[in-house]
């Protein structure tokens, strides 16, 4: 059976850190689904269409062996029942999606729209994000919801988008991202 990894991101910009996510995914599924998303939970600075080009971007940036990660423009939704619905239509019954989230996400998951379909669709895969904790009683609320995780051996760079927007933290930067949001004067401050 295929296994698919859906690699959802808000991406606000990509960083280094959504990077090497991606190429551990990569080595451990046969595709890596990836898309630009709003988070009903978050504020965007930037628009939907510049963090999916943003993406783009990064994605083209990373050396695999496989050369199996792709933008899906199409899964694009603020609902990811609908996004997994959308997979599904795309590559059928016959494959296994698992859906890819942070850890600082487990504590929403039982309150997302239509959580439990979403649970019966997918597996998920948590991975580590410093600075959070997974708790016990979060892991609990998502299993007794119906949700069925893995959590990833991976820690992934101290990096993230939010460090990136407030203080251009160099470390969480990719170069061909960063001339993007210097010609798009994205992050003004």
């Amino acid at each position: 059976m295929t296994a698919i990894a859906l690699f959802g991101t808000s991406a606000d910009p990509p960083t280094t850190g959504h990077q090497a996510i991606l190429r551990w995914l990569s080595d451990r599924y046969d595709w890596v689904a990836v898309w630009a998303s709003d988070n009903p939970y978050k504020e965007h600075q930037t628009p939907l269409e510049c963090r999916m080009a943003m993406l783009h971007l990064a994605i083209a940036d990373i050396d695999t062996q496989r050369n199996n990660i792709s933008l899906n423009r199409e899964l694009s939704s603020a609902r990811t029942i609908e996004t997994v619905e959308c997979a599904r239509a795309q590559w059928g019954a016959a494959v296994d999606l698992t859906l890819v989230v942070g850890a600082d996400l487990v504590p929403q998951l039982p309150r997302w729209y239509r959580a439990k379909d979403l649970f019966c669709e997918v597996s998920l895969l948590i991975v580590p994000r410093p600075g959070y904790v997974l708790t016990p009683e979060a892991l609990q609320a998502l299993t007794r919801s119906g949700g069925r995780y893995e959590i990833a051996n991976f820690e992934p760079p101290d990096v993230s988008s939010t460090a990136y927007r407030q203080a251009r933290d160099r470390e969480a930067a990719i170069p061909s991202v960063e001339d993007y949001i210097h010609q798009q004067q994205l992050y003004a401050s």
